[in-house]
């Protein structure tokens, strides 16, 4: 099987969970704290090779006591981690606040991820590509170096730009499928995403700069895909959000799987991904809520 390989950010998360969200200036006790391995890229390879996939991470982590911890985390799960590469300094680090509801804020400070540099990926890491997953934890001209290379070796990225930003003009024809939430897909695209209407408009925006194919995830609405000739909405699965600080990662992680290697029709890989996603959000943390193969093919036949 050729390997999906995953460029982009490792963190350890420092998960508080309250009540609610302190205002600004506001102090409030916390109801417990732990620690999970994250970040958007590692955890969408996690997804990936619990999805079943053949699994490479291409990214940093620092010379703290963390650094081998999460290299460590990521081997556990079958990830191919010889790319993963020491930078002086802290590993990536993401303070999370959950609230009652589920919901999450958190700040993210970069550390090694923003020490991995254009430079620190070659082709030799690529070699066998079935896809690409890049997100927006890494600098900005990493990534750029990312798509080009990509290009110039005929491998399709899946991008998600989280933390999202504008996109020059240059990258959108670099991106074989886009994949945004609703957030994500309104500040890019410049209109109000809502809905599977406004999100089939927004794919359609993305589509005439370039880009191959659109998924738009809406949460409880489910997602929406578009291509040049495809079009599909697909309902998400009714559960009870415990936290939902990895459901994007898990579902991009284990789209890719089935999409990339497991050879499913796109809806049907939109489906596992779905479910793969409602699975995650009824537990806690980030990789630790990632589901197996065998839980997400459950939930479906159920």
């Amino acid at each position: 099987m050729q390997r999906l390989v995953v460029i982009g950010s490792i963190n350890m998360d420092l998960v508080s969970r309250v009540p609610d969200f302190p205002q600004p200036g506001e102090t409030i006790h916390g109801q417990e704290t732990a620690y999970f391995a994250g970040g958007k890229g590692a955890n969408q390879a996690v997804a990936a090779a619990r999805s079943g996939g053949n699994v490479a991470f291409v990214g940093a982590v620092g010379t703290d006591p963390f650094g081998r911890t999460l290299v460590d985390g990521l081997a556990s799960h079958g990830i191919d981690t010889r790319f993963v590469m020491t930078k002086e300094g802290s590993s990536g680090l993401a303070l999370i606040t959950v609230n009652e509801a589920g919901e999450n804020c958190i700040v993210l400070s970069g550390g090694s991820n923003r020490k991995f540099q254009p430079s620190d990926i070659v082709p030799e890491q690529l070699a066998d590509a079935s896809a690409v997953l890049l997100q927006n934890e890494i600098s900005w001209d990493t990534n750029v170096h990312a798509f080009r290379l990509c290009r110039s070796l005929g491998i399709p990225v899946i991008y998600n730009p989280a933390p999202a930003m504008k996109l020059p003009e240059e990258v959108y024809p670099l991106i074989h499928t886009l994949v945004v939430n609703e957030t994500e897909a309104s500040l890019i695209g410049g209109s109000s995403v809502e809905d599977a209407a406004s999100a089939r408009a927004a794919g359609a925006h993305f589509l005439s700069r370039g880009i191959s194919r659109v998924i738009v995830t809406l949460g409880s609405k489910g997602c929406v895909y578009v291509s040049h000739d495809e079009e599909w909405v697909i309902p998400s699965f009714p559960v009870k959000a415990v936290d939902t600080t990895a459901a994007g990662d898990t579902f991009i992680g284990a789209y890719a799987a089935a999409a990339m290697q497991h050879g499913l029709a796109v809806p049907d890989a939109l489906r596992f991904a779905s479910a793969a996603a409602a699975i995650a959000v009824t537990r806690e943390g980030a990789q630790a809520s990632i589901p197996t193969r065998e839980e997400t093919e459950a939930m479906l036949k159920g």
